[in-house]
């Protein structure tokens, strides 16, 4: 009897009946001893008295709170609804009622509540597959959240590149608005001449302000593109001319009118120059010199002769 009170599927098992109806319950089994007859009605009689009022199957097992949770988009209590609602005595009273049955000796009545126990167990078995269920679906949502992080990620990443295109786009249209100031500075530079020394000073303060300037330039990633003495490139030089050298081979850059400029490596400003065509190529044709005399030459010419 202890072993099967102590069954795994009870842990915590006690009865549900009082004390008045365990004495009355034991003196119906006495009774029924006596009266071979009434002994399965009195243990009918005890497994009914002791039953609680129906109710069921969901309130015993505790398959969900009465509070209604969402799993997925439905109520907890959908779950409840698939499984056979069949009413069941509660489980203390069950093995209770199997107990007299044992102890009376009632075969039939303690293999009907076996039945009973039996139906618990394919109950248990419904919820494990349930819960199995549940389970796949918590790894569905899983996946579902997992790629929608990835998402997430990918677009705070776009998001993150457009800004930096922005900032680069509107600090590249700041710049290049300065850049005709460049111009106005290197030309006044190239002209200036100064030869009083109050001229030389401001000249000097005028040389400070134009590398102040430059060196902001550069903080903001300016460089300028090289040009003399480099071979022509299209993509960041704009020839206006082609000029015959002797210095350079064909196709180097041989002057610079304006200067051009770079952002962080990309073009801000092609670079205008002029080209070499190559060194002057002389004809190797010989000319022929003739002499031209005049009418007085002829006649002396004849008259030295006779």
């Amino acid at each position: 009897m202890a072993a099967i009170a102590s069954h795994s599927l009870f842990p915590s098992l006690r009865p549900l009946t009082s004390s008045k109806s365990l004495k009355t319950s034991r003196s119906t089994s006495v009774s029924a001893r006596r009266n071979p007859s009434a002994k399965f009605s009195a243990i009918s009689t005890s497994l009914i008295s002791s039953c609680p009022p129906r109710r069921s199957f969901k309130g015993h097992v505790n398959v969900a709170d009465s509070t209604s949770k969402t799993i997925s988009g439905e109520e907890e209590n959908q779950i409840s609804e698939s499984i056979n609602q069949k009413d069941l005595p509660s489980m203390g009273s069950l093995i209770q009622a199997y107990k007299e049955a044992i102890i009376a000796g009632d075969e039939t009545t303690a293999q009907e509540i076996e039945t009973l126990i039996c139906t618990v167990e394919n109950q248990k078995t419904v919820l494990s597959a349930k819960f199995a269920e549940i389970t796949t679906l918590l790894a569905t949502d899983k996946d579902q959240y997992l790629r929608m992080k990835a998402d997430f990620e990918n677009f705070r990443k776009k998001t993150e590149k457009h800004r930096l295109n922005f900032t680069s786009d509107i600090r590249g249209d700041v710049i290049e608005s300065l850049l005709p100031m460049v111009d106005s500075f290197e030309k006044t530079i190239k002209e200036i001449k100064p030869e009083t020394e109050k001229e030389k000073k401001i000249e000097f303060s005028y040389q400070g302000i134009y590398k102040q300037f430059v060196e902001v330039m550069r903080s903001f990633g300016v460089s300028v593109v090289e040009t003399v003495g480099k071979p022509f490139d299209p993509s960041i030089h704009e020839a206006i001319a082609r000029e015959e050298s002797q210095e350079f081979q064909a196709g180097i850059i041989t002057q610079e009118l304006r200067r051009g400029f770079l952002l962080s490596g990309q073009l801000l400003r092609t670079a205008t120059v002029k080209v070499s065509a190559g060194p002057v190529q002389v004809k190797a044709n010989s000319v022929q010199e003739v002499e031209v005399k005049s009418p007085e030459d002829l006649t002396s010419t004849a008259s030295n002769s006779d």
